[in-house]
């Protein structure tokens, strides 16, 4: 049935419509994927080091095969000294010893490949990790030297340079600078780094860099992988004489400094990178894909990454950072799908990843929450941990709805929030340590997952104790326990994905449903499955239609109520009947006017 027929159909239950996308019959199997981040240290630990690996991520593949996703995003698995929980890297074609080796990376794509499940690996091409050789190199090297080339040193500024060459900050809090001494032992140049001192930023106005990582890419492609989520894609290239800026270090807009000026993100010389990388990938057939990690502003420029000849994906983050605010909600959806279907591209959905506080945290205040990257700490106030659930799981059938891929993040499905009673001593983030103390970074966010809830370790590990603690709230919520019940958010997830991919909904199109969003509540047409989500205090009154799958069990009372599940396939009933009422904090599917999904 066309777009057209569907909603004159739908119309006179729904009400007035706004389309916005149609739907989408692009060839690519990105446009529509579910996408599963993994974090390998955090996902399962087999050898018993208190740390994931790459057998461990084998062994549970089926769980997600069985989850329903398409795919799995690894996070960085390379040789590294572990500073920045693998985002510093050593050695960009060997996998760490704490992960395993080469062999075991393999077994493991052959086992993804058996279950039906393609691998994107993690590239982070703006900068490696001190301990690199070509780093090492450098320090080994004069100024003005080849070796030197590969990175961004500068002369200092000042008194005999002792001042940085600019004001830059880190992201990780404190100057983007490091001075180091020369062959000689005396002080010496500055050298750049975005995130941490032990990250130094490669020189992308060096050829040599480009073919370096031309040569990584073919390496991992040549083993099987299906493409790169590239990280900080937006970084690479600096502005030409490393102009001051006065605005966020993260390049975001502030008052005075709009975040298409930052000088150290978003240049026009990017886009002859990714065109080249776009070359690359091609040869190796039209399957393998990369995917941005671009944090552009404002919102239309994230198509200039996803133009038909460079990246086939860009995170949405400005829909990460929509919270559950509905105007911001419906402007980032309406503004993404606008933007990216001018240039044929789909867009991208997430709620959580290894960089934020989990959503089923963030949803647990009724008032401001942590900053990114920031956490949360025992002294910190303390989000509603059943409203978190609760508000996530309605986010999340929401999400799951739109057209488009979708992003997931380990343990999403288990409606995990952060971990917040972590001790000092045992914090790893760079951040942690270089405000001292002052943002607790993102450890919480990245704790390992709990697996069978009677076994040590929450059956994450059997031998020593993790790299970071699982909270006691955990167990409840191992994946063993909700499996065992049908109106878990594990059920869930099954549940919604299972019907996702049955109904079209990744490639069907977007109309919204005008007489249902207001001020708290939101919803929108997808081929003929309405998706609503009440945010307001009172339950709200859904149309007439078939239920397909709500965020709460009917009947299950209000926002600070019970656990997250499925009412699968239960009947409209009638107008007085207590199932037609969606309750505050809950979103469903319907199925309104009847034929298939667009």
């Amino acid at each position: 049935m066309s777009v057209d027929s569907v909603i004159a159909t739908a119309a006179p239950l729904a009400g007035p419509l706004t389309l916005i996308h149609d739907a989408d019959n692009a060839p690519g199997w990105w446009r529509s994927a579910v996408i599963y981040q993994v974090y390998p240290r955090s996902f399962r630990d087999l050898n018993g080091d208190g740390i994931g690996d790459l057998a461990g991520i084998t062994a549970e593949l089926p769980q997600l095969a069985e989850l329903d996703v398409d795919a799995v995003w690894l996070s960085p698995f390379y040789t590294s000294p572990q500073r920045d929980a693998g985002y510093d890297v050593s050695d960009y074609c060997d996998v760490d010893p704490i992960f395993g080796t080469l062999g075991d990376f393999d077994v493991m794509i052959a086992e993804a490949n058996r279950l039906g499940l393609r691998v994107i690996v993690d590239l982070v091409p703006n900068h490696c990790s001190d301990q690199h050789v070509a780093f090492q190199a450098a320090l080994a090297s004069p100024a003005g030297s080849p070796e030197r080339d590969m990175f961004i040193f500068r002369d200092g500024t000042g008194p005999e340079g002792h001042e940085p060459p600019n004001n830059w900050q880190s992201h990780f809090g404190g100057p983007a600078w490091t001075r180091v001494a020369g062959p000689d032992g005396q002080p010496d140049q500055w050298y750049l780094h975005l995130f941490d001192s032990s990250q130094p930023d490669f020189n992308w106005d060096n050829p040599a860099v480009h073919a370096e990582f031309e040569r990584v890419l073919r390496f991992w492609l040549d083993r099987g992988v299906s493409g790169f989520r590239v990280d900080v894609a937006h970084a690479l290239v600096k502005a030409p004489g490393l102009p001051a800026w006065g605005g966020r270090a993260d390049g975001g807009s502030s008052d005075g400094f709009p975040g298409h000026e930052a000088p150290m993100f978003g240049q026009p010389a990017l886009h002859d990178i990714f065109r080249a990388w776009r070359l690359i990938l091609d040869g190796y057939g039209p399957d393998r894909i990369l995917c941005a990690e671009a944090n552009v502003d404002p919102l239309p420029r994230l198509a200039d990454w996803v133009r038909s000849d460079e990246m086939h994906q860009a995170f949405n983050f400005p829909y990460l950072h929509a919270g559950l605010d509905v105007y911001r909600m419906r402007s980032v959806i309406t503004d993404s799908l606008t933007a990216l279907d001018a240039v044929g591209a789909p867009s991208t959905w997430v709620l959580s990843n290894h960089d934020v506080v989990r959503h089923s945290s963030r949803f647990g205040y009724n008032g401001p929450g942590p900053r990114d990257g920031d956490g949360i700490g025992a002294a910190d106030p303390q989000p509603d941990a059943a409203l978190g659930r609760r508000r996530a799981a309605a986010a999340s059938l929401f999400m799951l709805g739109l057209p488009g891929a979708a992003y997931l993040y380990q343990g999403e499905e288990l409606g995990l929030p952060d971990g917040i009673d972590i001790p000092e001593h045992l914090r790893q983030d760079p951040t942690f340590a270089r405000t001292g103390g002052a943002r607790l970074g993102r450890d919480g966010c990245r704790v390992p997952l709990p697996w069978r809830s009677t076994e040590r370790h929450l059956g994450f590990g059997s031998g020593q104790d993790p790299w970071l603690p699982l909270p006691a709230s955990f167990a409840d919520l191992a994946r063993d326990a909700q499996a065992a019940s049908p109106s878990s958010h594990l059920s869930l997830y099954r549940n919604m994905l299972a019907l996702r991919r049955e109904l079209g909904l990744g490639r069907g199109s977007l109309a919204w449903a005008e007489d249902w969003c207001s001020v708290s509540s939101l919803a929108y047409l997808n081929g003929d499955t309405l998706v609503l989500m009440n945010l307001n205090h009172e339950p709200l009154e859904m149309p007439a239609g078939s239920v397909l799958v709500r965020s709460a069990g009917s009947g299950s009372g209000s926002d600070s109520g019970s656990d997250s599940g499925s009412d699968s396939g239960s009947d409209s009933g009638s107008d007085s009947d207590a199932t037609r009422f969606l309750a505050s904090g809950e979103t469903a599917w319907l199925r309104i006017g009847g034929g298939d999904a667009a």
